[in-house]
C-alpha cells in the first residue's frame, strides 16, 4: 500500500548535540528530517521505514542564512532554495548556483526544501525507489540495467553494477564552484571538497555522499575564487517545473582578452557523480571561445560515453549543452 506512512516516533531536538545524540542511540533506525520534500516521499512509498526521524530544521546552531566570508559566501545547510536563488549575494558572485537552485522541481518545493537536503538526497531510480532488491538496496541485482528494464534516465559512464544518477540540480554547480561541504562529525567539524563529497559505487554502493552515520551537514562554503567569472547553467528535463535532469551543465570560466586562462565543468545526471569535463577544461585553456572549439568541446564531452537500452538520447544532449556553454563565453 503505498501513500500510506509507517509509524515513527518524531524527535525535535533543542540543539545540536541532542540531534547528535538522538543519532548514536537509534543509530540505522534514525532518520534526519529538513524541509522533508524527499523523505515524506521515501516515508509514503513504505520503502524506508525509520522508527526514529529526528526533525532538525529547528536547531539554533543550523539557523538557515547566507553570510560574506570574505568575498565567498557561507549557506547554512537550511537555506531553502527559494531563498538561495534569490539571495542578492549569491546572483552577483555566484550566478551559476542561483540559477541551478532556481530549476529545482517547483516555486512550492522551493521555497520549503533546502539546499542542504537537495545536495544530500538519493538517486531517484525507479527500481531502487520502488524497494526492488537491488545492489543500491543491499541486494545482487541492477534491475535497472538488464535487457528489458527501462533506463531512460540513468547513466551513460561508471556502470559499475549501479547504473542510478545523481538527481541534484545544485551538486554539479557546487563542484564547479569548488564549494566545500562543512559537516558536524562527532565533536569536530569537518571540511569536504564538493569533488569529493559526492561519492560513486566504487566507494560505496550505498551511499551518494561521503557523510557517516551520526554526520551532520551544516553548510556550504563557496570560496571567491570564481565569484565575478563567467558562470552557465542549463538543465534540460521533459517538464520545466518539476523534473528532474536528463542532463545538466555547470560552468565557470575566466576569460583575459579572448583566451580562457581557467574553467571548471561539471555534468549532471549522467553519472552517479557530478560528472568533471576535465578533458573539455584542458581543450578550451588557452583557446579563444569559437564555432571550432564548440565543436570539439562537444566530440570531447561525451566521449567514452556508454549508454545503455534507452537513453542513447543522451549522449547528443550532452554534446550540445557543452557547445552552448562554451558559446555563452563569447556571446
Amino acid at each position: 500500500m503505498t501513500d500510506m506512512m509507517h509509524n515513527f516516533e518524531l524527535f525535535q531536538p533543542g540543539s545540536l548535540a541532542d540531534a547528535q545524540a538522538l543519532l548514536k542511540k537509534h543509530g540505522d533506525d534514525a532518520w534526519l528530517l529538513a524541509g522533508g520534500k524527499d523523505s515524506l516521499d521515501w516515508f509514503k512509498d513504505r520503502v524506508m521505514q525509520p522508527t526514529a526521524v529526528i526533525d532538525i530544521s529547528g536547531l539554533a546552531e543550523l539557523g538557515a542564512g547566507i553570510r560574506d566570508e570574505a568575498g565567498g559566501v557561507y549557506i547554512s545547510a537550511m537555506t531553502t532554495l527559494t531563498d538561495v536563488a534569490e539571495n542578492a549575494l549569491i546572483k552577483d558572485r555566484f550566478p551559476l548556483l542561483a540559477e541551478a537552485a532556481a530549476h529545482v522541481a517547483s516555486p512550492q518545493i522551493r521555497n520549503v526544501g533546502t539546499i542542504g537536503g537537495n545536495v544530500c538526497q538519493d538517486t531517484r531510480c525507479s527500481y531502487y525507489r520502488d524497494g526492488f532488491p537491488c545492489y543500491r538496496a543491499g541486494g545482487n541485482t541492477c534491475y535497472a540495467n538488464t535487457p528489458t528494464a527501462m533506463n531512460r534516465e540513468h547513466t551513460l559512464f561508471e556502470a559499475k553494477r549501479c547504473v542510478a544518477v545523481t538527481p541534484s540540480d545544485t551538486a554539479p554547480a557546487c563542484v564547479v564552484l569548488e564549494a566545500e561541504m562543512v559537516v558536524r562529525r562527532g565533536k569536530k567539524e569537518v571540511v569536504i571538497p564538493a569533488e569529493k563529497f559526492f561519492i560513486g559505487p566504487d566507494i560505496d554502493i550505498e551511499r551518494m555522499t561521503a557523510l557517516k552515520p551520526g554526520d551532520i551537514l551544516m553548510g556550504i562554503r563557496i570560496p571567491a575564487k570564481w565569484s565575478g567569472s563567467h558562470q552557465y547553467f542549463e538543465k534540460v528535463a521533459d517538464r520545466n517545473t518539476w523534473d528532474f535532469a536528463l542532463v545538466s551543465i555547470a560552468m565557470a570560466a575566466t576569460v583575459e582578452g579572448e583566451a580562457v586562462t581557467d574553467i571548471r565543468l561539471a555534468c549532471g545526471a549522467v553519472q552517479c557523480t557530478p560528472r568533471r569535463l576535465s578533458d573539455v577544461e584542458d581543450l578550451l585553456k588557452g583557446e579563444v571561445p569559437n564555432e571550432e572549439m564548440e565543436t570539439l568541446a562537444g566530440r570531447v564531452a561525451s566521449s567514452g560515453s556508454k549508454p545503455l537500452n534507452y537513453n542513447h538520447f543522451k549522449q547528443p544532449l550532452m554534446s550540445s549543452l557543452a557547445k552552448r556553454a562554451v558559446r555563452s563565453m563569447s556571446a
